[in-house]
C-alpha cells in the first residue's frame, strides 16, 4: 500500500486569481503546498493535478511531480480520481487531497488522517476542529457532527447542533477540507450521482453520506488557515517573512 498526496491546483480562483502561481514569497504558492506536504512522513508520493499548463510548468520547474487533467471538473475530488486513474494506482493505496491553497497544514494533521482511515477500515476519512459558538452561524465554516465512533453524522453550513434551550453545552465542530480515500472508493465516489443534500449545501462529502457510506473523522487542533482571498495571501506573505 502507498500513501499518494494529490494537490487540486486550478488558476480561474473566483476571489484569487492565478492563486496557485502567486509569488511575492520568491516561491509561488503551490510550491510552499508541496513543500509543506514533503515534511509529512507518511507521504511516499506528492502529484499536484492541474488543468492548466502554467500550474504544471511551475511544478515541474521546481522539481515537483505533476498530472494534467481535464478543465470540466464539477469539484477538486473528481479531478483527484482523474489524476488517481492516470498514476496508475491500486486499489488498496491511499489518495490524500490536500488542498492548494493549504501551504501551512501541520504533518501531524495528515498522520492523524491516514491513521483514522487504517484504525476504522472506512472508505473516506477527513479532519475536523473544534470552533467557537461565535463562528457557528458562518455559512464558510462548515460543521460536522459525530457519532460516538468518529463517523460524521452530517456536515453544514449551518449551525449544527442546534443549542434549543441555549445551554451553552453545545459543541461545535470545523470541517476542514482535507480528505483521505481509499483509491478504490475514490473512483467509485466520483462516479456516484450528486445527491440533494450535497447540491443544497454544496458540500461534496455529503455525496458520500446520502449513499450510505460512512465518513471517519479526526479531530486535530489546527486553525485552518487557507488563502482564499487577497488579503489571507498578504497575511501568509507576512508570516513566511517573519520565519
Amino acid at each position: 500500500m502507498s500513501v499518494v498526496a494529490i494537490i487540486p491546483a486550478r488558476f480561474a480562483a473566483v476571489r484569487l486569481p492565478g492563486k496557485p502561481l502567486l509569488a511575492r514569497t520568491g516561491k509561488p504558492l503551490i510550491q510552499h503546498v508541496v513543500e509543506n506536504a514533503r515534511r509529512c512522513r507518511v507521504l511516499q508520493r506528492i502529484v499536484v493535478a492541474t488543468d492548466d499548463q502554467r500550474i504544471f510548468d511551475a511544478v515541474v520547474g521546481f522539481g515537483g511531480e505533476a498530472a494534467m487533467t481535464a478543465a470540466t471538473h464539477r469539484c477538486g475530488t473528481d479531478r483527484i480520481a482523474e489524476a488517481a486513474r492516470k498514476l496508475g494506482l491500486a486499489d488498496d493505496d491511499v489518495v490524500v487531497n490536500i488542498q492548494g491553497d493549504e501551504p501551512e497544514i501541520p504533518p501531524s494533521c495528515i498522520e492523524a488522517l491516514t491513521a483514522m482511515l487504517e484504525r476504522t477500515g472506512a472508505p473516506m476519512a477527513t479532519l475536523a476542529t473544534p470552533l467557537a459558538a461565535s463562528q457557528a452561524d458562518n455559512p464558510n465554516r462548515v460543521k460536522v457532527v459525530l457519532a460516538k465512533n468518529g463517523q460524521a453524522l452530517y456536515f453544514s453550513r449551518s449551525r449544527i447542533p442546534f443549542d434549543r434551550d441555549r445551554s451553552g453545552k453545545a459543541g461545535y465542530l470545523w470541517h476542514l477540507g482535507v480528505y483521505g480515500y481509499r483509491a478504490a472508493f475514490l473512483k467509485k465516489f466520483s462516479a456516484l450521482p450528486p445527491t440533494p443534500a450535497e447540491e443544497a449545501e454544496k458540500l461534496e462529502q455529503l455525496r458520500a453520506l446520502e449513499h450510505g457510506y460512512p465518513v471517519a473523522v479526526a479531530v486535530v487542533d489546527y486553525d485552518g488557515i487557507g488563502i482564499d482571498t487577497p488579503e489571507d495571501y498578504a497575511a501568509f506573505v507576512a508570516r513566511i517573512g517573519k520565519k
